[in-house]
C-alpha cells in the first residue's frame, strides 16, 4: 500500500525543488498544490494543521506532516522515509 504525498509550493523555491526531485527520484508520484492558488481559508486550515509552518514546501505524506525539504531529505537519510511512504 502506497499512501498520497502532497507537497504545498511556491514558484521559484529551490527547496520545493529539491523535495519534489528526491520523490521523483524514488518513483514517488505526489501531488503539487500551488500556495498562491490557495484561497486565504484554505491557508489557514493549512497553517493549523502544521502548526503554523510558514515555508515552503510543506509537505504530507498521508494525514503526517513531515515538515519541508530538510526533514524529508533527513528522513530519507535515516531510512524512515520509505517506511512513511509504505503506509
Amino acid at each position: 500500500m502506497t499512501v498520497s504525498v502532497k507537497v504545498y509550493t511556491t514558484p521559484i523555491c529551490p527547496y520545493c525543488s529539491n523535495a519534489k526531485q528526491l520523490l521523483k527520484s524514488k518513483g514517488v508520484e505526489y501531488e503539487e498544490i500551488g500556495m498562491h492558488d490557495m484561497s486565504s481559508d484554505d491557508r489557514r486550515a493549512l497553517m493549523q494543521k502544521t502548526n503554523n509552518y510558514r515555508t515552503v514546501p510543506q509537505i504530507f505524506v498521508g494525514d503526517t506532516f513531515v515538515g519541508g525539504f530538510d526533514e524529508l531529505n533527513q528522513m530519507n537519510q535515516q531510512g524512515k522515509l520509505d517506511e512513511l511512504l509504505a503506509g
